[in-house]
């Protein structure tokens, strides 16, 4: 595990104090919860992003198969 030093507000620094004390963690998992959370929205929101961007990408190809006929070929017996 590697440290960070970060500069916190005056604000940043008493609200992770108040949530540290209603919560009986420390202030350090309360950052680390927080960069969790950051992390998870930042992940789905980049992969919604890449989503959306592919989204009708093969639209117009006309040498891909017809996938309802291929899905009904597959069907199990």
């Amino acid at each position: 595990m590697s440290m960070a030093q970060i500069t916190l507000t005056q604000s940043e620094s008493q609200v992770i104090k108040t949530i540290s004390l209603s919560n009986g963690k420390t202030q350090e998992e309360i950052v680390h919860e927080a960069l969790e959370q950051f992390f998870l929205r930042y992940n789905t929101e980049s992969r919604l992003a890449a989503l959306r961007q592919a989204r009708g990408l093969w639209q117009e190809r006309q040498d891909l198969p017809d996938f309802s006929e291929l899905r009904k070929s597959l069907t199990r017996l």
